[in-house]
């Protein structure tokens, strides 16, 4: 234990007593002696660059450079996404990649380049490697997109693995998004980033500080095209971005850097080019599908803060439809009292949990539970007592259980890194499932191992599977969250083959997408929270998660009416809507804040269950295309350079443009449109785009635009489905596409596409068909032919 954590240790016990401080002693000690114990002494470090090159050998969509020092791997795939490694690195294993690595693209050949270069020609990328190891990736045309300078090594003279950077530069004009669920804003502006899946609540009001959801990946807009870089390795890293400066026609512009720093991992990366659209569709070739959520997921969730009894969830649920706001599930076992959420249930508060899933699923609710990976380490415990007989839990170097000493006693974690343990793990999900529980929230899964007391996370030297290669926890932490949900979604798959399963999480890695969504938590308090929470949400999705959200109400007991009203209506626009409910944890329900407030929350409520058919489409459509439900304004047009920098709005799908209101005190607000008319969908009034308007944002509203000629499928008022179409300009068409969700199965749903027109006077709305245009089989409401 070294000065910095004793002091941190004392004063915690000035703070929070001298039990609990006690307990972080002991518990920063424990962690300080695991990590030291366990991991080599770096010593001397030799520093490596490539060289220059020596050979060169073609190969299956490209082919190998040996330099004199190192060795470079590159491979174009099918769908047009460029693979390079160095030092013999492959794409594979690989946790992000869902499956195998898409076959080579045999047309794209290696050949010599100027200067001794060599290059690659693909369909719509050109790769140029210097002769002392610099890559370019530019267009087809030749224009450059991004530049990685030769890379540096730096290996310990002892032997272990070599840390890295890797710096590289871009266009002037580009901006930079991505990097996981960042808090600090959508546009990632020059700064520091770290990627080490982090506590949310250590983060809070931070800035650049870790967050519980990080990943290597990058996504560049630039005038030119857009492109996605992702940097495939787990370990603990930094990325430093500079944004470039235009010389205003001088001809002095100055590019936008890059430098990444990773402790260890192979140096592999892919970069994708293209629209925004076509970079996502092939992002998730690579790293999958999203999942599916069941329709109710697509609802209203209440987070069961403080619901800690049968009487308590019938009575708060009771409240809610008592006063008209829609419930669609509740979470049980949020409860930051208890770190070992594991797959049991206080039977004396809740000894007739069937009974109640029962009751509130005849109302349409779903019961979900929370679920963190801390196990209480007593014997005698069930789950305990299996990991120990299945040899589950992650243990040092020596073979000793490693423990965390967390509030209520020691607790050991589960090594999701092995296939086996995963099977066991998701094998305990029977129970819930029996109870009644119908999804999963995996909680505090960065890992939170020393969770209030001590530290963050677990010790840096315990060993992990890793799929069978292993290694310790500098390379397991940041995918711990994701394998977690592997466990869990491919356990409820199992158990219940019939039904989508739905699991999400706090914490995880590039390619969680498979196996759910994420839950951005509230990593920044107050106003900046909305922002903060718009971010993470739009990060999220041009990382390829696009199921997520924050938790709407926060954890500011003095929080105003104000601010609880525009919270909701964000949330109730993301698609993950999950509120936070329970007096004994601190939060005010919506009628409690007096009649206003509750007929505001109510409108926020009632229109989100009317768009319900609509997100539905959306999820079906990011499982097919990848493009996210939440997308930036500029998703369409990324050439436009104003739409580019705005980061208050968002495109809900194709056809809603939503602008929440961000500052207190305002009544109205400035809303940058892309290209073509839009209508305000409350007044019916007509803009045109592309330019900045001014429109009314009254507190009993969040500010929603309609793109002209947009289909969109809406709950009627007898809860039916039926078509809401928006009037295209005269002279042009518009269209839309519905998904008819066959339930929460496997079945693959109806797909309609409807072409909207005018003849002479008439606006006609058809039904594209197998022989030809057909009438609706919905029926339809048309707006926006009184605008004004």
């Amino acid at each position: 234990m070294d000065g910095r954590d004793l002091v941190r240790s004392m004063k915690a016990v000035g703070s929070a007593g001298a039990a609990k401080g006690l307990r972080t002693v002991r518990a920063a000690w424990r962690r300080n002696r695991a990590g030291a114990a366990g991991l080599p002494v770096r010593g001397r470090e030799r520093a490596r660059v490539p060289g220059a090159v020596q050979e060169v050998e073609p190969g299956p969509g490209g082919g190998t450079l040996r330099f004199s020092r190192s060795e470079l791997r590159v491979r174009v795939a099918v769908n047009g996404a460029v693979f390079w490694g160095w030092d013999g690195a492959e794409p594979e294993p690989s946790y992000a990649l869902a499956g195998r690595c898409p076959e080579p693209d045999l047309r794209a050949v290696l050949e010599p380049d100027k200067d001794g270069g060599w290059r690659v020609v693909a369909e719509r990328v050109t790769v140029v490697v210097s002769r002392h190891g610099a890559i370019e990736v530019c267009t087809p045309g030749g224009v450059m997109l991004r530049r990685e300078l030769p890379p540096r090594w730096w290996e310990p003279v002892e032997g272990g693995p070599a840390r890295w950077m890797q710096r590289s530069e871009v266009a002037a004009d580009a901006r930079v998004f991505g990097l996981g669920g960042q808090a600090s804003g959508s546009r990632l502006r020059d700064g520091t980033y770290r990627l080490w899946n982090t506590d949310p609540g250590r983060a809070r009001g931070r800035g650049n500080e870790p967050l519980p959801v990080t990943m290597p990946v990058q996504l560049v807009v630039a005038d030119a095209a857009t492109h996605l870089v992702f940097h495939d390795t787990s370990w603990d890293g930094t990325v430093t971005l500079r944004e470039g400066k235009e010389g205003a026609g001088s001809g002095h512009d100055r590019s936008g850097a890059c430098e990444v720093r990773m402790d260890g991992g192979p140096l592999r990366c892919w970069v994708v080019v293209g629209t925004p659209a076509r970079v996502l569709l092939a992002w998730v070739a690579l790293t999958g599908a999203p999942a599916l959520p069941p329709a109710w997921a697509l609802g209203h969730q209440l987070a069961g803060r403080g619901l800690g009894s049968e009487e308590e969830v019938r009575r708060t649920v009771a409240d809610h439809q008592e006063h008209g706001l829609p419930v669609d599930a509740v979470h049980l076992g949020v409860d930051d009292h208890d770190e070992h959420q594991v797959f049991t249930v206080d039977q004396e508060r809740f000894p007739k949990l069937a009974v109640l899933s029962d009751d509130l699923l005849r109302d349409g609710i779903h019961l979900v539970s929370a679920v963190g990976p801390a196990v209480r380490a007593t014997p005698g415990d069930g789950v305990y007592d299996g990991g120990v007989t299945a040899d589950a839990f992650v243990r040092d170097v020596s073979g000793r259980l490693v423990k965390s000493v967390a509030r209520r006693g020691e607790a050991v974690f589960p090594d999701f890194t092995h296939a086996r343990v995963r099977q066991w793990w998701g094998g305990l999900c029977a129970e819930r499932i029996t109870q009644g529980f119908a999804g999963f929230w995996h909680d505090m899964n960065e890992p939170r191992g020393f969770a209030a007391f001590g530290g963050s996370t677990l010790p840096r030297s315990p060993r992990y599977a890793l799929e069978g290669h292993g290694g310790d926890h500098r390379e397991a932490h940041n995918v711990y969250g994701l394998c977690m949900a592997a466990a869990a979604y491919e356990g409820v798959r199992q158990l219940v083959p019939e039904q989508r399963p739905f699991v999400f999480s706090r914490s995880g890695w590039a390619g969680g997408q498979r196996f759910g969504g994420v839950c951005s938590g509230n990593a920044v308090p107050g106003w900046p929270g909305l922002r903060a929470s718009l971010s993470m949400v739009l990060a999220l999705g041009l990382c390829g998660v696009p199921y997520a959200g924050p938790e709407v109400g926060g954890f500011d007991g003095g929080q105003s009416p104000e601010l609880y009203v525009r919270r909701l209506q964000l949330g109730a626009y993301l698609p993950l809507f999950r509120s936070l409910t329970g007096v004994r944890a601190g939060h005010r329900e919506p009628w409690e804040f007096g009649p206003e407030v509750l007929e505001h929350a109510r409108v926020a409520l009632v229109e989100r269950r009317r768009l319900l058919p609509y997100f539905m489409t959306l999820a079906h459509l990011a499982r097919r295309t990848g493009a996210p439900y939440v997308r930036p304004v500029w998703w369409g047009a990324p050439g436009n350079r104003a739409l580019r920098d705005c980061e208050d709005a968002f495109l809900l799908g194709d056809c809603l443009l939503v602008a929440p209101v961000l500052e207190p005190g305002a009544d109205r607000r400035a809303v940058r449109l892309p290209r073509g008319r839009w209508y305000d969908t409350a007044t019916g009034r007509a803009y045109q785009g592309p330019g900045q308007v001014l429109v009314d944002a009254p507190l009993w509203r969040t500010p929603v635009l309609a793109r002209a000629g947009a289909v969109i499928p809406v709950r009627g008022d007898d809860g039916r489905l039926e078509l809401e179409v928006w009037a295209p300009v005269r002279g042009r068409t518009g269209g839309g596409v519905v998904v008819h969700d066959a339930g929460d199965g496997w079945d693959e749903p109806e797909s309609e596409r409807y072409v909207v027109r005018w003849e002479g006077p008439r606006l006609v709305v058809e039904r594209e068909g197998e022989d030809g245009m057909r009438a609706p089989s919905l029926p339809v409401r048309v707006r926006g032919l009184d605008e004004r």
